[in-house]
């Protein structure tokens, strides 16, 4: 198959489908119909030469889910609240301020709190890195802990049963199966390359960077947790795509990422054959505009490849 530069998010009654230069959202709308929006992606990071360099191709993956992630929400939920299902643009101001305080949020919770905690505890913690080792766990444990607790809201579980039907597209689609619900859903919930690894892998990855900055003062410190979040992501990206490339070819990488697909077990559910098809629907679109063929596996094939997958 052509090599496809894609990504997928699952969004409220929908899935995020991202290729090289186009993105497509389908939404399931009150109505029970599958609504698209679709749009050229123009961002430099996206479409300049800078933007595929190593180390800086991971901020596109972090703009997926903080800009384009973002607003395909706001467009998923005025579908899937609306009557009519019309084709909303999720732009302006509304939509800019929404991720400004969407990224404030995340800053302030999963970066300043755990340092604010540490602070009061390094009265009793001589080594600089174990300070940053304890200040990065309990990173880990406030992202554990908020998945743990949104998990339990009926609406997000609806989420999970979509970002379950994106993996199952994904897989399916690498496989060379044919698209439809009925053969994509025999694929694995679980995908190496997953917008929740990443999570996972920067918060590994953290550690690391701020460990080589030892203990310096604290307004120096606040101030590395934010403007090193691009370095930590280029770093993270390039880990998970080679544990993607690799995951297949050697056990000691399938150990690594391991750790990985168990954080995927919360953020996915078992999604119904209707969920699927929305799913495929958003991939198609994509390979539509990219100019990709659909895969076309016979049945044989398909179910070789779904127990290899599974």
């Amino acid at each position: 198959m052509a090599e496809f530069n894609y990504g997928g998010q699952a969004v409220i009654e929908g899935v995020m489908m991202r290729g090289a230069a186009h993105a497509a959202i389908a939404v399931r709308d009150p109505k029970g119909e599958i609504v698209v929006h679709e749009e050229v992606l123009t961002s430099p990071i996206y479409t300049s030469r800078w933007g595929k360099m190593p180390f800086v191709r991971g901020l596109a993956l972090l703009w997926d889910a903080l800009g384009l992630g973002t607003r395909a929400l706001m467009w998923s939920g005025n579908v899937a609240l609306s009557e009519e299902g019309q084709d909303v643009q999720f732009q302006g101001p509304a939509a800019w301020g929404t991720l400004a305080v969407s990224l404030a949020a995340g800053i302030a919770i999963f970066f300043i709190l755990p340092l604010l905690a540490v602070r009061f505890l390094d009265t009793y913690i001589a080594s600089a890195w174990v300070s940053n080792t304890v200040e990065g766990l309990l990173r880990l444990g406030i992202l554990l802990a908020y998945i743990i607790a949104i998990a339990q809201l009926p609406d997000i579980k609806r989420v999970f049963m979509y970002h379950g039907a994106e993996h199952k597209t994904i897989n399916a689609y690498e496989a060379g199966a044919e698209l439809t619900p009925a053969s994509v859903k025999r694929y694995s919930l679980l995908h190496p390359r997953c917008g929740t690894g990443f999570l996972l892998i920067v918060m590994v990855v953290s550690i690391f960077v701020f460990g080589f900055l030892g203990r310096p003062d604290f307004l120096i410190r606040i101030a590395s947790r934010i403007l090193l979040i691009p370095v930590i992501a280029g770093i993270a990206y390039e880990v998970i795509r080679l544990s993607a490339k690799y995951y297949g070819k050697y056990l000691l990488v399938r150990v690594i990422i391991t750790p990985s697909l168990l954080l995927q077990k919360l953020t996915t559910r078992e999604p119904d054959l209707g969920q699927i098809e929305v799913a495929i629907t958003a991939l198609q679109h994509v390979l539509a505009a990219e100019g990709l063929p659909q895969p076309t596996a016979s049945e044989d094939e398909a179910q070789a490849r779904a127990a290899i997958a599974a």
